[in-house]
């Protein structure tokens, strides 16, 4: 397997300490969807790929993970890794996932309270459609998809599904991890991203296993892994929830040069 050739000694010498696994996200049943599946991509603190990266359909091997060991297990298994990869390699992991993880305090209240809101103007400013992260990357010209109105239903349950199943505490605005602190969870926007002048130079220097993706899950899963990377180890880089941000809701952390290009 081409992910065994990867040498661990030789990059622990110069300051390995995170893993950065991406997730571009498919719908429940996307097994035959030739256009959208899921896809994977491990990278390590030197961008260098680790393992395979892997496209297909994730939910059994959801439904197989219990808790955050199964699933690292499954996704090392995936990634043509040994099964215990990261139990021999006990570094922390930042996940990616290119999916919603959290619907606006308005629609929650709509449905459990029944509660309305005042009134609904134009769609960029409809509390139901967007979250506040939404309406602040609409604010600045950038169009990201809705959990309510854009067809991705599928996707953000299933995104939110893992994170109850391994890492349900919310440790702060966007971030979840399991009851150890071993990975941590976030949600990305690869579109975004790819506008990063800062990425697009990582993505080329990206150390690959196997032949560079073609544009699509598999690119997309490479850029959730950088921003992985980048929220690991320079956070600052990435734009943060303002101190109103609905926790409950989350946050799409986005490269502060993809906003400001």
């Amino acid at each position: 397997m081409l992910g065994l050739s990867y040498d661990p000694d030789k990059i622990l010498k110069v300051g390995m300490n995170y893993f950065a696994l991406g997730w571009d996200v498919g719908g429940w049943n996307c097994d035959k969807n030739p256009s959208s599946r899921d896809a994977l991509v491990l990278l390590d603190s030197q961008h260098q790929q680790v393992g395979q990266s892997w496209r297909g359909n994730l939910r059994e091997h959801i439904n197989a993970s219990p808790n955050h060991q199964a699933w690292l297990s499954q996704a090392a298994s995936l990634l043509a890794l040994p099964a215990d990869f990261f139990e021999q390699h006990p570094h922390p992991v930042y996940l990616g996932i290119d999916t919603p993880l959290g619907v606006s305090v308005a629609w929650q209240e709509l449905i459990i309270q029944f509660k309305p809101v005042a009134q609904i103007e134009d769609s960029a400013s409809n509390p139901y459609l967007y979250r506040y992260t939404e309406r602040w990357l609409l604010a600045r010209g950038h169009t990201p998809l809705s959990a309510i109105k854009d067809m991705i239903g599928s996707q953000a349950t299933k995104g939110r599904h893992l994170l109850a199943k391994i890492a349900s505490y919310q440790a702060s605005c966007g971030i979840w991890q399991d009851a150890t602190g071993t990975l941590s969870a976030f949600e990305v926007y690869p579109s975004l991203a790819k506008k990063s002048p800062s990425l697009q130079r990582a993505f080329g220097q990206i150390s690959w296993q196997q032949a560079c993706p073609e544009p699509g899950d598999v690119y997309d899963a490479a850029y959730c892994a950088l921003v992985a990377a980048c929220l690991a180890s320079q956070p600052d880089q990435l734009a943060q929830p303002p101190k109103d941000t609905p926790w409950s809701e989350g946050w799409i952390f986005v490269p502060c040069d993809s906003i400001n290009e």
